[in-house]
């Protein structure tokens, strides 16, 4: 006699639904595709496209160029080649992003875990928060820069220094937004049954949160990680439009922007090039976010 389950479908895993619920999203695929050619372009690019080396007096002739074929984006008001300046300056801008990204997840997780599970810590934590959040972003950047800029500089050097000091200092002013969802998540899950059983038999706090905590709140802090990577962008760019973000010769799309803006009116293909890699990282990191979502959650999937 044949088993009567052996005709039953076996279920789609987690990761499968996930995906299927994704590639359903077009802007999600959209900016997936797009954050991928810009992603392998900067780390790739350097190393296949190396531009002559040129004399001073041969780049300062050759200054403000447009597009060729021998300079494809053309070239800056020293003659340099602005593609190979593209490329460099994305994969810093990127990696600004990336890491100060993860610096104020990780921390802001922290935050939030803590004023959710621990009731004595949630007034405090969140008062914490409250303040961060009442500061004004850009001008208490600015000041931190100002003000430990040089050291740092004189400590590991003006290029380390500077993506150290500013990949912190937007990492640590950036973390509310995933404190205030973590504590939210967490506040809901620590009085479902599994973490009240948890409890009652004795099991520790740190276990507690290790094992039914943290694996429970992954979903929102993946969504606050893809949105917080465009804020991180565009911050650092900011700092750079400003000239108060990395050296001259240490490029990212914001510095490109920061230069090219004395000659914005001769020359706008000097800061269309920047301004429209930052457009689509931004445009393409939301659009992934807003898929990551809806693919997480189980009230949308499968629609």
């Amino acid at each position: 006699m044949s088993d009567p389950t052996a005709a039953l479908p076996k279920p789609a895993s987690q990761n499968k639904a996930i995906w299927q619920q994704f590639s359903t999203h077009k802007g999600a695929l959209f900016g997936l595709i797009i954050l991928s050619i810009l992603a392998i372009a900067v780390l790739l690019g350097p190393y296949l496209w190396v531009p002559e080396k040129l004399s001073v007096a041969q780049a300062i002739k050759l200054k403000n160029q447009n597009p060729s074929l021998r300079f494809p984006l053309g070239t800056d008001q020293l003659g340099r080649d602005m593609l190979s300046r593209m490329l460099l300056a994305g994969r810093i801008s990127l990696a600004v992003g990336f890491v100060a990204m993860f610096i104020a997840i990780v921390f802001g997780t922290l935050v939030g875990v803590l004023a959710g599970y621990f009731k004595r810590l949630d007034g405090p934590l969140m008062r914490l928060t409250d303040m961060f959040l009442a500061l004004p972003l850009i001008p208490l950047l600015l000041v931190l820069v100002m003000l430990f800029r040089d050291r740092i500089a004189a400590i590991i050097g003006p290029e380390l220094g500077a993506f150290t000091l500013i990949v912190f200092a937007i990492g640590i002013t950036s973390w509310m937004q995933a404190a205030r969802i973590v504590r939210g998540e967490v506040l809901a899950l620590k009085e479902r049954e599994y973490v009240l059983a948890a409890r009652s038999i004795g099991a520790a706090p740190r276990r507690i949160i290790l094992r039914h905590i943290l694996p429970n709140v992954i979903s929102p802090v993946m969504v606050a990680a893809t949105l917080g990577i465009a804020d991180a962008i565009i911050t650092e760019s900011v700092l750079s439009f400003l000239g108060l973000g990395f050296p001259p010769d240490f490029p990212t799309w914001g510095r490109l922007l920061f230069d090219g803006l004395s000659y914005m009116q001769v020359y706008p293909i000097r800061v269309i090039w920047p301004g429209l890699a930052i457009s689509l990282t931004v445009l393409s990191v939301n659009y992934i976010g807003d898929g990551v979502r809806d693919a997480l959650d189980p009230r949308i999937r499968g629609r």
